[in-house]
């Protein structure tokens, strides 16, 4: 029977399970280029037992950013720090995957604890944000937006195509398009964002024309052997925006220009949602599960997934393909190792590299003294006091 655990192969590459650490922005890198830092957190994670490890979004351009302290892949002198970053993930048994992307109107951002404002184009840290048509996003995103003309599109698929192959000089063999979350993507699929009178805009094939482009870009460039794969804004929750049946027949017409898995969030084209669904397990599952019965495709989606028994759940029962998690992934750099504890798997210390695992099979002291969460605490000794 499949489970949490079982090895999961998709075109060439094989991951040791089904769990995946997601990318998620952490406003490290200068000039885009990957450091220390990234190393540590991408590295203790494949320790940790993630067989698959996302860096974080890397923009295909300076202005595709969020922020100046983003990381990119639009350069070459940012393939070494990447290959740093692949080597250790493999070296630690997990598969390096990237995802490509571009912010754009929500792009031209200070760090959010440091408010997240955006900043004006003028601004030595900000820069001209783009978008299908020129609206903006509205609240903090308050700045103009320059409306891509069809050359300016071109040029961006372009950079599809360019960073893709940094990509595979860089060691990863996996690669994840991010169509979501309000970014250029995600903006060009939303009629609240894309009102484009053009063959990019209207119909649900004009909006969706950008994402087959730049598919095509990847593909042409990106080997058939490795994995190409995904992030939707599948529902931006407002009547006015996207609805999952146009997401469901987006990713019909993907998977024909070589779409390998669908990967589903939702749109965030705007902050008036009808519905706000954030503290409601596994709220992505029922759309996740819908498309995958109706497309024959695979499928995975994060959102509220942390719990061992749940996420193990939805894969023995063939809900989704994969689970991704982010912030639990931050909080423990061991979520599959602890796992695979919580689910009683015969041999939980198999998930990291062996010669940890060595030393934790062969613990000869007090079982709730490894470093584990026990089911109940131990009843603690008395001493006396020093003399």
């Amino acid at each position: 029977m499949t489970d949490l655990f079982s090895p999961y192969t998709l075109k060439g590459v094989t991951i040791r399970n089904r769990i995946a650490m997601s990318p998620m922005t952490m406003y490290r890198a200068t000039d885009g280029l990957m450091n220390d830092f990234h190393v540590m957190l991408l590295g203790s994670r494949a320790a940790g037992g993630f067989g698959l490890v996302f860096a974080e979004q890397l923009a295909i351009s300076p202005e595709g950013r969020t922020s100046v302290n983003c990381g990119g892949i639009y350069d070459d002198a940012q393939i070494e720090g990447l290959s740093r970053v692949t080597a250790i993930i493999k070296d630690m048994g997990g598969v390096p995957a990237i995802q490509l992307g571009h912010t754009g109107r929500k792009g031209s951002e200070v760090k959010p604890w440091e408010g997240g404002a955006q900043l004006p184009p003028d601004h030595p840290n900000g820069w001209q944000v783009v978008g299908p048509s020129a609206i903006p996003y509205g609240g903090k995103y308050c700045y103009p937006v320059h409306a891509l003309t069809r050359e300016e599109i071109g040029a961006i698929h372009a950079s599809y195509a360019n960073a893709a192959k940094r990509a595979l000089a860089a060691g990863f063999e996996w690669l994840e398009m991010h169509f979501a979350h309000g970014y250029l993507g995600a903006s060009f699929f939303s009629p609240l964002a894309n009102q484009r009178t053009d063959e990019y805009g209207g119909s649900l094939e004009n909006r969706v024309r950008f994402h087959l482009e730049a598919l095509d870009a990847v593909r042409a460039v990106w080997p058939e052997r490795y994995p190409l794969t995904m992030r939707l804004g599948s529902d931006d929750l407002n009547e006015g925006g996207v609805q999952f049946d146009e997401a469901i027949s987006a990713v019909g017409l993907m998977k024909a220009h070589g779409l390998d898995l669908a990967d589903l969030s939702l749109g965030f084209n705007t902050d008036e949602m009808q519905t706000l669904p954030f503290a409601d397990l596994g709220f992505m599952l029922t759309r996740a599960a819908r498309l995958k019965q109706e497309l024959g495709m695979p499928v995975a989606t994060s959102w509220n997934l942390g719990l061992p028994a749940l996420a193990s759940k939805v894969i023995r029962e063939g809900v989704i393909d994969l689970v991704m998690l982010g912030r639990p992934a931050l909080s423990n750099p061991h979520w599959p190792v602890w796992a695979a504890r919580e689910l009683q798997q015969e041999d939980p210390f198999g998930l990291v590299p062996e010669d940890w695992a060595w030393w934790l099979r062969n613990f000869r002291a007090h079982p709730a003294c490894i470093g584990w969460p026990v089911e109940n605490n131990p009843v603690l000794p008395e001493f006396g006091s020093p003399g």
